[in-house]
């Protein structure tokens, strides 16, 4: 009975130790070098978009007319900133699919590692790898034609960066929510209709379309991520009352795919 008294402090105290912190830099750096030596997600999130804004920006008219405070080239390289940081953030979180059915999550359980500093690790890997893309995309937008006002565009890169972490909740929502090892190549395909869906990669104008776009998750990012560039003021194409509209579909699907991605953490680690 003295031995287990003796030895209790000293246990309690171990326990408590690496519990520290809610992100493991360990982790982190582990869960950084898995995405970096994935090459299907290099090439989606760190290739694609810059290509893409290549094929689509750089015509010769966009970087002479104007959508406010920067030029049609600007508006595209932000938007698709902005979807290359939503592969990125949404594959880094989907990542949870595979080593679910690797049995790597069971693994997991044995060590210090709490579940939730589990989670925000792999959601801060996700933002990682998604500021790495909206870097390469901007670098190539602003050498190929993207100009106006720098403050403004430097505003709406950032913007595009952040708003990519409610689809870093999406992965990890689908990751938990999917039993397919090859969860990405699901995503990808609903990842382009919802960019379509939501105008991130045209103008939505009037009509029914614009109204079912205003429910989709992307409207909300795009809005906001091209709010610098088309905002009040100098040609705006965005009023007072459709920026409330995007924050409150960006707040409303962050909750639902945190929710979701809570929900079914707690079940999957509730197993036996």
């Amino acid at each position: 009975m003295s031995t287990i008294a003796a030895t209790a402090p000293a246990a309690g105290v171990a326990d408590r130790t690496p519990r520290r912190g809610l992100v493991s830099l360990t982790y982190l750096q582990v869960e950084l070098r898995r995405l970096v030596r994935n090459r299907r997600t290099v090439i989606f999130s760190l290739v694609m978009p810059p290509v893409f804004f290549l094929l689509f920006g750089t015509a010769k008219e966009y970087r002479t007319e104007s959508v406010g405070h920067a030029n049609v080239t600007a508006w595209i390289m932000v938007s698709m900133a902005l979807y290359g940081a939503m592969l990125a953030t949404t594959s880094g979180g989907a990542s949870v699919s595979l080593e679910r059915s690797q049995g790597w999550t069971r693994q997991l359980r044995l060590t210090p590692l709490r579940p939730a500093s589990y989670v925000l690790t792999k959601v801060v890997a996700a933002m990682v790898l998604g500021l790495a893309s909206v870097v390469v995309t901007a670098a190539v937008g602003l050498a190929k034609g993207a100009s106006g006002d720098a403050g403004r565009i430097a505003l709406a890169v950032g913007l595009a960066w952040v708003c990519s972490a409610v689809f870093a909740a999406f992965g990890l929502f689908m990751g938990y929510l999917l039993p397919s090892e090859n969860v990405m190549q699901v995503l990808g395909p609903v990842l382009a209709l919802l960019a379509f869906a939501g105008g991130l990669f045209v103008p939505l104008g009037d009509g029914l379309f614009a109204t079912i776009a205003k429910f989709v998750p992307t409207y909300g990012v795009a809005q906001l991520a091209r709010w610098p560039l088309t905002g009040t003021g100098g040609g705006s194409d965005i009023d007072p009352g459709n920026l409330a509209l995007a924050v409150l579909n960006v707040a409303v699907w962050a909750v639902v795919f945190t929710v979701g991605a809570a929900w079914r953490f707690r079940k999957d680690t509730a197993r036996v």
